[in-house]
């Protein structure tokens, strides 16, 4: 259900291009490795508490754009102040803290059942951006986000 919410919002964006296709099928890679990342990710925080599991997965992904440090030097000395900022902003909060207050919740929940609560992202996305940037949203979009948490409100029902 909280799928079919998140297929309301994109198909009711009413923005339509040639890159659909390619959009879509990244999406669908995007989401393949992100589920393989959290099955991967469950054994080691058996062994590993979250912060740690989470500098450790940093640390892979630097370790993996260490041939491209030379550009980053170049490209940090050219970019404005404000767009390093907001760099090192994206490194520390929606990175770092997110992914291990992920990686904590990993510990305490089933897989499954923490994965279905990625799908109160696009309603999440559509408030936020509705109050903060001022960005309307369409009717579809605010139907597919009450589709969502409601999809979503019912993974976390208790079974009898």
């Amino acid at each position: 259900m909280a799928f079919a919410g998140v297929a309301v919002i994109a198909l009711g964006s009413g923005q339509r291009s040639t890159a659909d296709v390619a959009g879509v099928l990244l999406c669908l890679l995007a989401a393949a490795l992100a589920a393989v990342s959290v099955i991967v990710q469950k054994p080691v925080l058996r062994k590993f508490p979250a912060a740690q599991a989470t500098w450790y997965g940093i640390m892979v992904g630097a370790l993996c754009c260490l041939p491209f440090s030379g550009q980053l030097v170049s490209e940090l000395q050219a970019a404005p102040l404000p767009a390093t900022l907001g760099l090192v902003y994206l490194g520390i909060f929606p990175t770092a803290i997110a992914f291990t207050t992920w990686a904590y919740a990993l510990s305490l929940i089933d897989a499954g059942r923490l994965a279905a609560t990625t799908y109160l992202v696009p309603g999440t996305t559509i408030l936020i951006s509705w109050l903060v940037l001022g960005e309307i949203p369409t009717v579809w979009g605010l139907v597919g986000g009450v589709i969502c948490l409601v999809g979503v409100g019912l993974t976390r029902r208790r079974s009898r």
